[in-house]
């Protein structure tokens, strides 16, 4: 059309594609609060869900199979009985612990502290 710009999309903003594709994984409701209790050390599936206040059963397993799928977790069964298995982070998903730990920092710093429970 006439009177119309040239526009050139090179040189627009993007967002970079590794951040994309890490909140693509890591932005899902409960993913952040599975991979901080995973931070700490291995977890049976009954101790995470008792660490991670509201979220489901059938939430958590969804979640991590995702992570196990992205090569964050890895899931190890102990034969029973009972039968019981074992969650813990892969090298990839360990190396998440400084980005984490700076969120945490960040959070404390610019977000608003919400009420937390009693011992906690």
């Amino acid at each position: 059309m006439a009177g119309e710009r040239s526009h050139d999309v090179a040189a627009c903003k993007r967002v970079d594609g590794g951040i994309s594709r890490v909140f693509q994984l890591l932005g899902k409701r409960w993913t952040g609060p599975i991979v901080s209790v995973l931070v700490t050390g291995p977890a049976y599936f009954v101790s995470l869900r008792r660490a991670i206040p509201g979220i489901s059963e059938r939430m958590l397993s969804d979640r991590l199979t995702e992570l196990a799928a992205a090569g964050l977790v890895e899931r190890e069964v102990h034969e029973g009985p009972p039968l019981r298995v074992v969650y813990r982070l892969t090298e990839a998903g360990a190396a998440l612990e400084p980005a984490l730990d700076e969120l945490g920092e960040w959070a404390k710093k610019y977000l608003p502290d919400d009420e937390r429970p009693e011992g906690c």
